[in-house]
């Protein structure tokens, strides 16, 4: 499936959730999204989306808070899957979209691909639920579910390796209202 389809599928569920982006998510989200004053794309946090988005749904525990996190990215901060297990906020909905390489910056394999799973690890850390989807039916079948249920759940995106850039993002200091405004409202 292509990331940009994936994400189609899930911003039909999204309602009023929070949304925090990263990698290739905070380029084609803005296409998207029909809530923007609360989707918060963090460039040039590669591996620190799952933290903020932990730091919303603790701060924040009565709103749904989804993360859209890069496979590369995650890779950089996987000791965040522990933190938000150990935490449990029922409300984190925690996406990778897997794609095997470093989108943004060139198209260069990830470490590792073939040999771990990201489901595997995020169950190994105590993530309530974790899953992983290799097709878009199955994502679409399954989607509601997981919107709906309580978290944390981690949800890993199998999607095709695209190497071609998917444009400029918008700049995290351009998103402090937003921010502002999800920890308010």
């Amino acid at each position: 499936m292509e990331n940009f389809e994936a994400l189609e599928v899930i911003s039909r569920y999204r309602n009023d959730a929070i949304v925090v982006m990263t990698m290739t998510a905070h380029r084609e989200w803005p296409r998207i999204t029909t809530n923007p004053d609360l989707d918060l794309p963090m460039s040039g946090c590669m591996g620190k989306a799952s933290s903020v988005g932990l730091g919303l749904a603790l701060a924040k525990p009565e709103k749904k808070v989804i993360v859209f996190d890069g496979d590369g990215s995650l890779l950089m901060n996987l000791g965040s899957l522990v933190t938000i297990a150990n935490m449990a906020p029922p409300n984190l909905i925690h996406f990778v979209c897997y794609n095997s390489i470093y989108r943004i910056t060139g198209g260069q394999p990830i470490p590792g691909v073939g040999i771990f799973s990201f489901k595997g690890i995020a169950s190994a850390a105590g993530y309530a639920n974790a899953y992983e989807f290799q097709d878009l039916k199955s994502l679409e079948d399954n989607i509601e579910t997981i919107m709906n249920q309580a978290g944390p759940t981690f949800v890993c995106i199998q999607v095709a390796p695209n190497k071609k850039h998917p444009g400029k993002g918008i700049k995290t200091v351009d998103i402090i209202p937003r921010f502002k405004l999800a920890l308010k409202g």
